[in-house]
């Protein structure tokens, strides 16, 4: 396979790449972005105008996510770690 062709097949899967995201995102954003994340379901045009090519751009994640219907991940941080009793205790 000769360097011409090997570009020419990565430029072809980059194109499939965002034809699929370009296809997904106006679905997602219409229907899927609610399911994913319960606070985006009463958002307007703006919003979801915004993050429109995000969408596109990371179409594999959001999939995935829309079909297991699994909610965004909560945040984990020292204070809420510490507020449910899981911080870590130093004596000093």
């Amino acid at each position: 396979m000769s360097i011409v062709r090997a570009a020419e097949v990565v430029v072809l899967l980059g194109a499939v790449y965002v034809a699929c995201g370009l296809v997904f995102a106006p679905f997602f954003v219409w229907r899927g972005v609610g399911r994913v994340d319960p606070a985006a379901r009463t958002t307007g045009l703006g919003f979801r105008l915004i993050v429109l090519p995000g969408v596109a751009a990371l179409w594999p994640v959001l999939l995935r996510r829309w079909l297991a219907g699994r909610q965004p991940p909560a945040e984990r941080n020292a204070h809420r770690d510490a507020a449910a009793g899981r911080g870590r205790r130093v004596d000093g």
